[in-house]
């Protein structure tokens, strides 16, 4: 009789067992439910760019020119997040290495970014969908050039010598000169310069490259004719 008694006891427990598993798992699902359910937290965008050139150093470009000048950019993927790929992507496969500044206006911008070097070209990658933004095109702003089609954004882009605000959400602004804006100021005006100014070398920073300087121009050597006349022949 006790036996039957303990056996009876044992199926109840394995069924109050079985019940509260069971309650579990509905419980589990029902709340991962509500939380894909519940509104996501709005991405926090950056207002401006960070200013620290030690600090996240997979979103610096570096721009090592042909005036002698390292420019530090802050790339800020929050403002345009396919324009900030597309600038490392083609970056990291040396794309922009030896491009000239094509087009550079005086009190306006410097513009780079095509191999070709009139304006007309581009990498072989699909052109881009705009990002545009409500950030606005200061002096140091790097922004996405593109055709009179907003969609039409692929390797070309620019640094603002000053403020152009007729440039906001009509143009992809994804980074800001965070150093070095006295080389981009020493860039040779033109279109294209007579002389123009080349990026030697585009990195990102968290690659380490040493920055690249220009060639130092052989001097020619004067001969004189006492130098002749000491010079031994056989």
């Amino acid at each position: 009789m006790r036996d039957h008694s303990i056996q009876i006891m044992q199926k109840i427990l394995v069924r109050l067992l079985a019940v509260l598993a069971g309650a579990t798992i509905a419980f589990s699902a029902a709340a991962q439910e509500a939380e894909e359910a519940a509104p996501q937290a709005p991405r926090r965008i950056p207002i401006a760019a960070n200013f620290n050139v030690n600090e996240d150093l997979e979103n610096i470009l570096l721009l090592d020119l042909s005036n002698g000048s390292r420019v530090t950019i802050r790339l800020v993927p929050e403002w345009g997040p396919s324009h900030v790929e597309r600038i490392k992507t083609l970056t990291r496969s040396g794309f922009y290495d030896g491009v000239i500044f094509h087009r550079v206006i005086d009190g306006f911008m410097a513009q780079t970014g095509d191999p070709t070097g009139t304006g007309q070209g581009g990498s072989t990658l699909p052109d881009l969908t705009e990002e545009f933004n409500g950030f606005p095109h200061v002096r140091g702003s790097v922004s996405m050039a593109r055709a009179q089609d907003e969609n039409s954004a692929n390797s070309q882009f620019f640094i603002i010598f000053y403020p152009r605000f007729a440039l906001d959400r009509n143009y992809t602004n994804f980074g800001r000169v965070i150093a070095g804006m006295d080389g981009v100021d020493a860039i040779e005006r033109g279109e294209p310069p007579e002389n123009p100014t080349r990026i030697l070398q585009a990195s990102i920073a968290a690659d380490g490259k040493s920055q690249m300087m220009p060639d130092a121009p052989v001097e020619e050597q004067e001969f004189s004719v006492d130098m002749l006349n000491n010079s031994s022949s056989d």
